[in-house]
């Protein structure tokens, strides 16, 4: 006979139940191995594993605890646990999916759930992260569920593809860290620009000034999707802005279109202890204007040529592509004395994923298909704002700008 258990209780939530019960379970000589407790809509769950130290627990004990409890009006179930039924999923680490989108329907979860039961995965724990509305004047910006798995690595990467699938076919943004144990340990943030920060190529916006915006947008965008090289597509894009007048870019800066999310991303991170960093394939005058208006602490792009007031259309040596962005992320790890597994890097185009490739968690956001698909992880519907949830973080632990 086994003379473990599992209790679980529920009820409406009161502040003496937790003090209650557990004062039953010492009058039962039971001893706590195991506890969780959580709410939702004003109603607790709990669960409890307890051991009996000397006897065994029959169903007759099982039943007088359960009456006990239920004395109190809560709902009770009791049953006994074998040696085999005691698993413990934290062995080997954990994995965890992350469901966000503007809505999370019924029929969405179903399709993701059935997926992982396909394969065999065990479900750990779910919970919600972002706040809950239980009224049709509640409107929430975003909902996100957060699964913790267990299995085999093997397991994992059939669920990465199922979910890459589903991702498109349900709309949702889907983020699968098949080691997670990681994740409360990053402690710098490498972001691109362009697309990336803010809602705009700067460099198609120079354009636009110097009225050649539809030649330099077409290469931009195949440069990006990375049908052409980034060095010789660059100095063919900023030739065509020779001339320009520096005044336009002052213009330009102050109108850039922060990209959803971003502020209220930058502050979370600050408070959470992490670094910021820009590296960009653009230019460091645009960069400098967002490291003063949201608090980046350091910045890398390319300097553009001005002399006496006009753009001559070159820029200096050396020219960050993707792999001088790669580097730099390396150098700067090391200078903050961090491994790239405490790294997280951002961005959108073909010259990010260099540096989303060696960084502890790579993020493709908004990105282009090529870039999405090599991308270990990518968000492409929700705002900046949600790799907080990726974290791992309540929306009640987000602190929200004014």
């Amino acid at each position: 006979m086994s003379n473990t258990a599992l209790l679980s209780v529920v009820g409406s939530y009161q502040d003496n139940t937790m003090a209650s019960l557990l004062s039953i379970l010492v009058g039962y000589d039971l001893d706590v191995l195991d506890i969780t407790q959580s709410l939702i809509s004003g109603y607790m769950t709990i669960a409890i594993v307890a051991r009996r130290a000397k006897q065994s627990v029959d169903m007759n004990f099982l039943e007088g605890v359960k009456n006990s409890i239920t004395e109190y009006g809560y709902l009770c179930c009791c049953c006994p646990l074998g040696e085999h039924e005691n698993l413990s999923f934290q062995k080997t680490g954990f994995s965890v999916l992350t469901l966000m989108s503007d809505t999370l329907k019924t029929v969405d979860l179903q399709c993701i759930f059935a997926a992982i039961s396909s394969i065999g995965l065990a479900i750990v724990n779910i919970k919600k992260l972002s706040n809950s509305c239980y009224d049709d004047q509640c409107f929430d910006s975003s909902a996100c569920l957060e699964i913790r798995l267990s299995g085999q690595s093997m397991q994992l990467a059939q669920l990465k593809q199922k979910c890459s699938v589903l991702s498109d076919e349900l709309n949702l943004d889907i983020v699968l860290q098949m080691n997670a144990t990681n994740r409360k340990n990053y402690r710098l943030v490498v972001f691109d620009m362009d697309s990336t920060l803010i809602k705009a190529e700067v460099i198609d916006l120079l354009a636009e000034a110097a009225r050649v915006g539809r030649q330099v947008a077409e290469i931009t965008e195949k440069t990006m999707r990375g049908e052409l090289d980034f060095n010789g597509s660059f100095r063919q894009r900023l030739a065509m802005l020779k001339g320009l007048d520096e005044s336009f870019l002052y213009d330009i800066s102050q109108n850039l279109p922060l990209m959803n999310g971003v502020e209220k991303l930058i502050e979370n991170l600050k408070y959470l202890g992490c670094k910021t960093a820009i590296i960009s394939g653009g230019f460091t005058y645009f960069a400098k204007y967002l490291q003063d208006k949201l608090g980046i602490d350091y910045i890398y792009a390319n300097e553009l040529d001005i002399i006496k007031g006009k753009v001559t259309g070159q820029a200096k040596e050396p020219i960050i592509n993707g792999e001088r962005k790669a580097q730099i992320l390396q150098q700067l790890a090391f200078h903050e004395g961090l491994s790239l597994d405490q790294v997280i890097a951002v961005g959108d185009g073909a010259n990010d994923l260099p540096m989303l490739s060696i960084a502890g968690l790579g993020i493709a956001f908004h990105a282009k298909p090529l870039v999405k698909e090599q991308a270990s992880h990518a968000i492409s519907r929700m705002g900046l704002d949600s790799i907080l949830y990726v974290l791992g973080l309540h929306e009640s632990d987000i602190y929200s700008p004014s």
